[in-house]
């Protein structure tokens, strides 16, 4: 494909507009985008995997203080604009200083703000069963958000005879 302005050189950068619910499309060479001022947002840009979790986090901030990044550490003294700039945190403690910025940041990565881990092959009747509360525990949060609490309340119980048989050793109540 040729520039659209040119007619000489092969298009190269390619920009797409909509407006109005029209798409307009030009294709232009690296001359000519250069010479209308297009190159520069043309230039091909390094994805930067630390900016897209900070656009992710300050996208999600609730309230204009939660997006300053006076928020600091008390551990290691990173402040919350630090970790902004470079996307790592700076050290056990930031997960919790930074909290609510970073609680719906790992809940849209992971689906979820708590580390559950990995659990060997083979692992047995009790790790059965913790995955099982591990279950119920989301079903739990899922219907209480629906506000469907008689269900709620039968997932309660069916929790605490599962913990109950769990310390027992095992062992299933009648």
């Amino acid at each position: 494909m040729l520039c659209q302005i040119c007619g000489k050189n092969p298009a190269s950068v390619h920009f797409t507009e909509i407006h109005d619910n029209k798409m307009s499309e030009i294709h232009v060479c690296e001359r000519c985008a250069e010479e209308k001022g297009l190159h520069a947002t043309s230039k091909k840009q390094q994805f930067d995997i630390a900016d897209l979790l900070v656009k992710m986090v300050d996208d999600s901030s609730g309230t204009e203080e939660e997006r300053v990044g006076h928020v600091q550490c008390p551990r290691c003294g990173l402040l919350y604009s630090g970790f902004s700039e470079t996307g790592r945190l700076g050290c056990a403690e930031c997960y919790t200083a930074f909290q609510f910025q970073l609680r719906p940041l790992l809940r849209r990565i992971h689906g979820d703000t708590r580390h559950r881990g990995k659990r060997p092959v083979g692992e047995g009747e009790g790790a059965t069963r913790f995955r099982q509360i591990q279950r119920l525990h989301d079903e739990l949060q899922r219907v209480v958000e629906r506000e469907e609490f008689e269900r709620a309340a039968v997932l309660r119980d069916e929790i605490r005879q599962l913990e109950e048989e769990t310390r027992a050793g095992g062992e299933a109540k009648p």
